[in-house]
This record gives structure tokens, sequence and C-alpha cells, in this order.
């Protein structure tokens, strides 16, 4: 990807996994899982069906598929996170996230049900997060894909970069756009 479609694609940067575990973070990586849903709330604002099935980039996701993506990616996440906050280091099933965002529901679902979604999950997703005991952030889950564990102090950055990732995307294309 040369620079412009790598800024476009990732405007606030890959995902760079930490070292190692830093617990003064955990309120950051909260805070964050926390707003998404304000923040997208903002970032759809006033969009009508012609914006809403803009490309945020070319040939990237429109902002309706980046925002069903959204709730289908954390609905998943939420769903390993209680798994591994009840199993001993479960083997977690993996999805093809480009045939997710194909399904006919992306097309046919109003993008507001899936941020009314977010706000729900979100909200259950940040308690549980509250909740925890500082040993239960080490914690993990099998990824078959990447064929290793995966603490919930690292998915819970991870997941906390992800929202800031698609929101910024969909942010910039607000900005280039003059929406």
């Amino acid at each position: 990807m040369d620079d412009g479609h790598e800024q476009l694609a990732y405007p606030i940067g890959r995902y760079e996994t930490p070292d190692k575990y830093a617990p003064e973070m955990q309120n950051e990586w909260i805070s964050s899982i926390e707003a998404l849903p304000k923040w997208l709330d903002l970032c759809i604002e006033n969009l009508d069906k012609i914006q809403l099935d803009t490309p945020y980039r070319p040939g990237g996701w429109t902002v309706n598929e980046v925002i069903h993506h959204l709730a289908d990616s954390h609905l998943n996440a939420y769903v390993r996170l209680k798994l591994a906050l009840t199993e001993d280091s479960p083997v977690i099933k993996p999805y093809d996230e480009k045939l997710w965002a194909q399904m006919p529901d992306v097309e046919t679902t109003p993008v507001n049900i899936s941020i009314t979604l977010l706000h729900a999950l979100h909200f259950r997703w940040v308690q549980a997060l509250r909740n925890m005991q500082p040993q239960d952030w080490e914690r993990t889950y099998f990824h078959p894909e990447q064929e290793r564990y995966v603490p919930i102090w690292e998915m819970t950055d991870m997941y906390a970069w992800h929202g800031r990732h698609h929101m910024e995307q969909i942010r910039g294309l607000r900005q280039r756009s003059n929406w």
C-alpha cells in the first residue's frame, strides 16, 4: 500500500501488540470501548443513504458496512471475553469478516440498528471489564488461526484500537467530503 492508501486504510496506524501487559492502560482501553457508540453516533449524524453507501476509501467498505462490521466484530469479542472468563483457555471460533460484511442483512438492516446494538453491547462489555479481578486480565483464549493464546488484556487493547480505527475511517471520509 502506498502512503496515501495506508493513511486512508489505517488513519491511526496499524495495530501493534504491546510487548508486555501494562495494567495502568486498563482505564484507557475501557474508556475507548465505552465511548465508541457515542463517537459513532456523531460520525453518522445526518448522513443520508448515499453517504452511508459511500466507501471510506477507494476499494474499502461503505460507512454502512463498517458500522455493521463493528457490531459483528464486537459481538464476537464480547463472547470471547466471556468464554475466557468462564473457561480455561477456550478455543474460540474465528469467522470471515469479509463474508459477514457481504451478507444480505448488512444491506437490508438500517445502520441505526447496529448502532443501538453497539450501545447495549458496549455497556455490557464495559461492565464485565470493570468488574474483573486483577488476575483475570491474564486469562486467555486460544485463537486457532493465529495459533496462539491471546490474553484478555491484549484483546481489550486491540478492540479499543479497533473501534477508534473504524471511527476514524468514517470521520476522515466526512472531513474529506465536507459532510
